[in-house]
């Protein structure tokens, strides 16, 4: 069960898809979008990341940072990255760490589960059922 809104989002720091290293904290005072998917390059986390990479410079409009997380490596998101020329970060959770900690591990990979995290650290809003194809705009309506 995901965690509930009001809780403070868990800290976390780890490696992105080009290996820099992003830690939740340094993104306080900023709205963030910490959207989790199964896996890099499979059709339903595709039209997923295909719809914030089309939304992206709404978000960029609205001070919002946007991050995918899943548990795979470097390299999966690297090889994801480049064939869909995705403009954000994804999160390498290799170990599940992240996944655990938001509460949405589903046994080897994350659930489909997207949290807002608002300027102060805390979970504003949480999705558990997603429409894949519009989840980023379904976002950006709700929080405008």
């Amino acid at each position: 069960m995901p965690l509930a809104v009001g809780t403070d989002a868990p800290d976390f720091t780890v490696k992105d898809t080009n290996g820099n290293t992003v830690k939740l904290s340094d993104f306080k005072g900023q709205t963030v979008v910490l959207y989790f998917y199964p896996k890099d390059d499979t059709p339903g986390c595709t039209k997923e990341a295909c719809s914030f990479r089309d939304s992206y410079t709404e978000y960029q409009g609205k001070d919002i940072a946007v991050f995918g997380v899943s548990m795979d490596d470097e390299t999966s998101h690297q090889s994801f990255t480049q064939k869909y020329n995705l403009p954000f970060p994804l999160l390498a959770d290799v170990n599940g760490a992240i996944t655990k900690a938001y509460d949405v591990f589903g046994g080897g990979y994350a659930k489909r589960v997207t949290y807002i995290i608002d300027s102060e650290g805390k979970i504003a809003q949480v999705y558990d059922k997603v429409n894949t194809a519009t989840h980023a705009q379904d976002i950006l309506a709700a929080i405008s």
